[in-house]
């Protein structure tokens, strides 16, 4: 049978076709699943579609409601699931306190031209999203899930493991999908972890992240020698290194000693 709804290229839509899969997509945030205080939120699911994933999001979950940017989805949607509020919108544009104003479960079938701008997002809001999860190209899933050492791990992988517990679920093969990527698709689950307070000054923190892996390839003496003050010791070991070996906290250490020398 054809698809209701035509992929459009531009928007990266790539429809999800296996309920099967849709179905393990769907119990990454069944409240079973969910630490008792999170199990009852409501969800906020990014780009339906056709509405695969949909189905068992409201099986599950007493609220949901969905972001979709595609005009020809919302009219199907309206017609197939008329209980579901669909917001005709961007969600990389969204105010998600005017969606849901306290807390709620992120999840989506996330089009893979923007996947790193929405996790930049969740970022932005992760005192009010404690579980995000979803599926993306599997290079990105596997980037933000990497730690220290792997030649994938970089940026997103530091920013979003200081406040989440980052996991790799598993990977989707391209023939699910219409029409096919010609990529993999990884699902992850990023749950928020117990850290309530950054430890540094976030904005050195998030500066110090991305100038280490603008140079990636460099060690930390060379890459942030633009950020360094004058009488900073260089000669620590720690400057030897190449940003890749740094963990979250090691991260953290960094962009207070380099505030601290700054601030005399």
């Amino acid at each position: 049978m054809s698809n209701p709804v035509r992929a459009k290229k531009a928007l990266g839509q790539h429809f999800l076709t296996d309920m099967n899969i849709a179905r393990r997509i769907a119990d990454t945030i069944a409240p079973a699943q969910l630490p008792e205080a999170w199990a009852q939120l409501p969800v906020l699911e990014v780009g339906p579609g056709t509405g695969v994933l949909t189905t068992f999001l409201l099986e599950d979950h007493n609220e949901v409601k969905a972001v979709e940017l595609d005009a020809e989805s919302v009219v199907y949607l309206a017609k197939v699931y008329p209980q579901l509020p669909v917001i005709e919108a961007d969600f990389l544009k969204l105010d998600l306190a005017d969606v849901y104003p306290g807390e709620f479960l992120l999840i989506g079938n996330y089009p893979y031209n923007i996947s790193s701008q929405i996790f930049f997002k969740l970022l932005d809001n992760r005192e009010r999203i404690p579980v995000c999860s979803g599926m993306l190209q599997r290079e990105v899933a596997q980037r933000i899930c990497a730690g220290p050492g792997s030649k994938v791990y970089g940026i997103l992988s530091v920013l979003l493991q200081m406040w989440y517990d980052c996991e790799y679920l598993f990977t989707v093969d391209e023939n699910v999908f219409s029409p096919p990527p010609k990529v993999k698709s990884g699902v992850i689950r990023l749950t928020r972890n117990s850290r309530t307070d950054a430890g540094c000054d976030e904005r050195m923190f998030k500066t110090v992240v991305k100038t280490a892996f603008g140079m990636r390839r460099k060690t930390l003496r060379n890459s942030l020698a633009s950020l360094l003050p004058p009488d900073f010791d260089k000669t620590q070991p720690v400057m030897g290194k190449r940003p890749e070996q740094l963990g979250v906290e090691d991260f953290i250490a960094l962009s207070n000693q380099i505030k601290s020398v700054s601030m005399g």
